[in-house]
């Protein structure tokens, strides 16, 4: 099986391949279209700010790729955001699979809540095959300033402040905002279940 990690210059990317190696799977990091579009399955990673991740993806082709792709595709963190329609971040247009809009939390949260929202946190209303043999309230890690909306493509929400789209589906694309990779063992279920589809 031939796994594809997108490189954008986001980071995060070495713990992703840790976690992959963990459980026996050899992937290549590439912003190469061809070797992309070959592979079994594309794991979108990324810690970062939006419209610099956008650009360096505009400049490699790949924000006309990634939408065309019909492998099993799942963005994580950053990842998942740029999957949507808009972010906040610094105004961007983001690639649009998910008509999504991702919004950041606002100043007036911060007495009580502190941004970004940083470590464990959980998930509820889970759906997809995505989460098999997880149950509800499992927990996962979480470092973000930014947000995607609920919508009829959430498949896990989170509550901080406001309830928000945990992990969210639509067609082969799958997104999480949480890093599995650091996730303990219900993101190396969710990796694992995504290895799968």
């Amino acid at each position: 099986m031939q796994i594809a990690i997108i490189k954008y210059n986001a980071g995060n990317v070495q713990s992703v391949l840790y976690a992959l190696d963990r459980l026996g799977v050899q992937a290549v990091l590439t912003d190469d279209v061809e070797e992309i579009s070959k592979a079994d399955k594309v794991i979108f990673p990324g810690q970062g700010e939006a419209s610099t991740a956008m650009k360096y993806l505009k400049e490699k082709q790949l924000d006309k790729l990634i939408p065309t792709l019909e492998q099993p595709f799942f963005g994580v963190c950053l990842g998942q955001q740029l999957l949507c329609e808009h972010s906040e971040e610094n105004d961007t247009t983001c690639l649009g699979i998910f008509p999504v809009k991702v919004k950041k939390f606002t100043p007036e949260f911060q007495a009580d809540f502190k941004v970004p929202h940083v470590g464990w946190n959980n998930l509820t209303d889970l759906k997809t095959p995505l989460l098999k043999g997880l149950s509800d309230e499992s927990f996962v890690y979480y470092v973000h300033s930014y947000y995607c909306e609920l919508s009829e493509y959430t498949i896990a929400r989170t509550n901080y402040v406001l309830d928000f789209a945990g992990l969210m589906h639509r067609d082969n694309f799958y997104a999480m905002q949480a890093h599995p990779e650091k996730s303990g063992l219900v993101g190396e279920q969710i990796l694992k279940n995504f290895l799968s589809l």
